[in-house]
């Protein structure tokens, strides 16, 4: 089924065309990612498919009533609503529902209200829904339901954005990099939950192991030209590998044919006759063909490191802590040289906090940092660049010099080094607030490389940069011979440049892992099983005595009876399809991928029936008491 049709849509800013007669469609199921380089259009095209922009010629049609969502880069949300009353105005008919019945809890006295939104809640099947919604505001940090959007983190405001649009349940979904400011918890659940869900997608993200593990076809915008893949991200790179070395094969071969044509050009007389005409003509679309270029601009880097001393980075009995949330204590590590750091936890466990005492631009409560002679810092922060207003790209560049040291002796021009960089001549005198995201992170990478660091600190460097960026961004720090210490959600990043992780647990918990990102999740999968078993046995003792502490002495009303009756229902149906699974598990011909889906669905029915059950004891306590 059809859901949009994109035909021959353009569209340009000033003089700069960044896209022109671009055609395709997007079908039900389809899990799409749009790959391009930074400052093509990705954002526009997808802003112009979600009706917030307007092609300048062309058209989006829609399939009759369909309904989509869009998560924006930089969401826009009412400052003054709390987190529940956002996503309660998003529109969904069922929420609506859900905040009648929540209104006539509040007013037991109105009998009729409540009989009229309990029926409410039975017809939409909301009571499933509203276990659903809390659950994915839950798994993305946004537990508070009472705190005002204007009181909240960027990254807290891209989260509820995104838990919008998954709540609304949207027949497509269209997201601008999704797994900015989520951390790595939250990324693997959000591409179990699409891998899961029966959803059509359009994305752009810079994740590859999200591409690779949700999507089912990639869209390629590449010389202004669309190019389809049929398959996952490993397939798009097979398949586009071989288009190149094609492309190769048959420039090779229009050179063959050009240099023979161009000596039967040289040979004939200026009478010709129309059979040499039309001979002719052929050879301008051949001498076309042959001298076809593909724009294959790489991001050039290059430094000029001063040699690290013996002493690198020592840090002693480093504590740092904020009000209710210790951040380190007792902390000690010697850096040595050539060494490469990822670090890695949840959100608000402090590890930018951690890159401010290493670099001195905040202080420890107690011990101390010490810093080696020979250490230059390059500090690439998650607020990237400052824009000053008026500011052209060349300005920014200047500030350190008219012309760049490079290695043995060498120097390169401002203007040399920016293109370098991808900015061409013509860019180079462009308003920086004029630059697409992933642009103004290029041109901050270039401002922290050109101080020539040999201790490079890197927080979350792959937000907003295209793969092609990525690709060579990781080639350079492969290389890079000085310190490396980096801070990011990119699996596939950190698995091919850290060699040990800083595993950040929260509660001033710091511990040091051997191995790389995907060394430690398969040792946290292996523990797994055994810590789920006492988190579930704890689980349950805590939540019938929290209820037996919080019990209110009340008997339940009537709504209260009716979900008290419809929760022994659910509780005994889950407990059926648990062990359903369970059984299903003793089958040793099961593939890999079906055990994976079976162990995905029985998390899902574990979880609600977890929920269910804490439900029903509170309701027990109530009717005993």
């Amino acid at each position: 089924m059809n859901l949009l049709s994109v035909e021959n849509i353009t569209k340009s800013f000033g003089e700069r065309v960044l896209f022109s007669d671009l055609s395709f469609g997007i079908n039900k199921d389809q899990k799409i990612a749009l790959i391009a380089k930074n400052g093509t259009g990705k954002t526009s095209i997808l802003r112009i498919l979600a009706g917030l922009d307007n092609p300048d010629s062309g058209q989006v049609n829609y399939r009759k009533g369909l309904r989509l969502s869009f998560l924006e880069q930089e969401p826009q949300l009412d400052p003054g609503l709390s987190v529940e009353e956002t996503v309660c105005t998003s529109g969904n008919e069922i929420l609506k529902v859900i905040a009648q019945y929540n209104r006539a809890l509040e007013n037991p006295e109105e009998e009729a209200a409540y009989q009229k939104a309990f029926e409410a809640m039975e017809r939409f099947n909301a009571w499933d829904f509203e276990t659903q919604y809390k659950q994915i505001l839950f798994r993305l940090q946004l537990d508070n339901l009472q705190a005002k959007v204007g009181t909240l983190s960027g990254g807290q405001k891209k989260r509820l954005a995104l838990a919008n649009a998954l709540i609304n349940k949207p027949d497509l979904l269209i997201l601008d990099e999704p797994t900015n400011h989520l951390d790595l918890e939250m990324i693997e659940w959000l591409e179990s939950y699409f891998a899961r869900e029966n959803l059509s997608l359009l994305m752009v993200t810079h994740d590859r192991y999200f591409l690779e593990r949700v999507c089912n076809e990639i869209l390629e915008l590449d010389e202004g030209q669309l190019y389809s893949y049929k398959g996952n991200y490993s397939y798009y790179l097979e398949k586009k590998e071989a288009m190149l070395e094609q492309e190769a094969v048959e420039q090779h071969k229009a050179k063959l044919l050009y240099k023979k044509e161009l000596e039967w050009m040289r040979r004939q007389p200026k009478a010709r006759t129309t059979k040499s005409k039309s001979r002719v003509d052929g050879f301008h679309e051949i001498k076309k063909s042959a001298h076809q270029q593909r724009s294959n601009e790489e991001l050039q880097l290059e430094l000029n490191m001063e040699r690290l001393g013996s002493k690198i980075v020592e840090l002693h009995n480093l504590g740092k802590s904020f009000p209710g949330t210790p951040i380190l204590e007792g902390f000690n590590y010697t850096f040595k040289r050539g060494e490469r750091v990822g670090i890695i936890g949840k959100n608000g466990t402090g590890k930018t906090t951690f890159l401010n005492l290493i670099t001195g631009s905040e202080k420890p409560d107690k011990g101390k940092v010490v810093v080696g002679d020979t250490v230059s810092f390059g500090y690439y922060t998650q607020s990237g660049i400052a824009i000053q207003e008026g500011q052209k790209v060349i300005d920014v560049i200047r500030e350190y010099g008219d012309y760049i040291p490079l290695k043995k002796g060498r120097q390169i021009s401002a203007q040399q080094l920016l293109e370098r960089f991808l900015f061409d001549r013509k860019k180079q005198y462009d308003f920086v607030e004029k630059l697409s995201g992933g642009e103004r992170k290029r041109l901050y990478l270039c401002t922290v490389l050109i101080q020539n660091p040999n201790f490079l600190i890197l927080d979350e460097p792959t937000n907003d940069l295209d793969v092609v960026t990525l690709n060579v961004l990781e080639n350079f720090l492969m290389d890079f011979p000085g310190c490396l210490l980096v801070v990011s959600h990119d699996r596939y990043f950190m698995d091919k440049i850290v060699e040990h992780l800083f595993v950040f647990r929260g509660q001033a918990v710091v511990e040091d892992f051997p191995g790389s990102y995907s060394d430690f999740r398969a040792s946290e999968e292996q523990k797994a099983p055994e810590k789920q078993g006492a988190e579930n046995a704890e689980g349950t003792k805590t939540a019938r005595d929290g209820w037996r502490d919080k019990g209110t002495g009340g008997k339940l009303s009537y709504s209260e009876q009716r979900e008290y009756r419809k929760l022994e229902e659910d509780i005994e149906r889950l407990e059926r399809q648990r062990d359903e699974i369970q059984r299903q598990f003793s089958d040793t011909s099961l593939s890999g991928d079906t055990i994976d889906a079976l162990s995905i669905t029985l998390k899902e029915v574990l979880d609600s029936l977890s929920d269910k059950t804490e439900r029903w004891f509170q309701l027990s306590e109530r009717m005993e008491s």
